[in-house]
């Protein structure tokens, strides 16, 4: 499929998807948006595919919305903002989040607003050191959307999430490996080599099991220990009924490495 703003591509069973309008630094236009949504929602589909990269075109992963997408909307006889998240980034989180494969977000340059919420919807985050971070959304008089507001204090406590939100303050790649932010922090010059050897590794490992793992942690976070005892109990019923687990457990016992095939 051919995209305006968009560059899909495969190396083996790894598809990076690389947002590409680099000369607003990858912002979020509703051309961009309706492209990602198609081309993750292939992605999830395709079981070719067994592991997504997220990157951006040029010197930036992605600088938040378009405002000249979304200028005045919330005006009276306007689009209500929820309807346009609801069909656009929230629908992008929703799929980075839930696709059944790992999600790697190759951080190169600015995540800002909705752009840094896509970053933390995707399951790891490798980022440039010269890369960093923004919640913006108050610096422009709106609260977070597009997950942010539901990933950001999983991942870096309520606490800073909250101070994170409310200042609007810019996180540098340092910083935001400290507190957690990312996984990981990568010379410019070696991050897609790193985030591509990452993403071949969990490519290579059994994924029907990773999949389960995301779709556990997720619905557990709010769960008591005993309601969470009996869903990974449902949850390891149905892993165990997998290729991937019958051959994880052939290999062991004939003393050989695996050949998993995510399913």
């Amino acid at each position: 499929m051919a995209y305006e703003q968009l560059i899909v591509e495969r190396d083996g069973d790894v598809a990076v998807v690389r947002l590409n309008n680099p000369s607003k630094l990858n912002a979020l236009s509703e051309t961009m948006t309706s492209e990602l949504n198609a081309a993750l929602e292939e992605l999830a589909a395709d079981e070719a595919v067994r592991a997504i990269v997220l990157t951006g075109e040029g010197r930036g992963f992605c600088s938040g919305a378009d405002l000249g997408d979304i200028d005045g909307a919330g005006s009276e006889g306007d689009v209500a903002p929820s309807e346009l998240l609801e069909n656009g980034y929230a629908k992008a989180a929703r799929l980075l989040a839930t696709a059944a494969k790992p999600v790697i977000a190759e951080v190169n340059g600015v995540a800002a607003g909705a752009g840094m919420a896509l970053a933390l919807a995707c399951d790891l985050r490798l980022a440039s050191d010269a890369a960093w971070f923004t919640m913006g959304f108050v610096r422009i008089g709106l609260a977070p959307d597009s997950g942010a507001a539901y990933f950001l204090p999983r991942i870096v406590g309520a606490a800073r999430a909250l101070e994170l939100s409310i200042t609007g303050d810019r996180v540098d790649a340092a910083r935001a490996e400290e507190i957690g932010l990312v996984n990981r922090v990568v010379a410019a010059e070696r991050l897609h080599d790193e985030t591509m050897e990452l993403a071949a590794r969990l490519a290579a490992m059994p994924t029907a099991a990773i999949a389960l793992t995301k779709s556990l942690l997720r619905d557990t976070s709010t769960l008591s220990l005993d309601e969470t005892l009996t869903v990974e109990g449902r949850v390891q019923d149905e892993a165990a009924l997998t290729a991937d687990h019958r051959e994880g457990v052939r290999a062991f016992l004939e003393k050989r490495e695996p050949r998993f095939e995510g399913r």
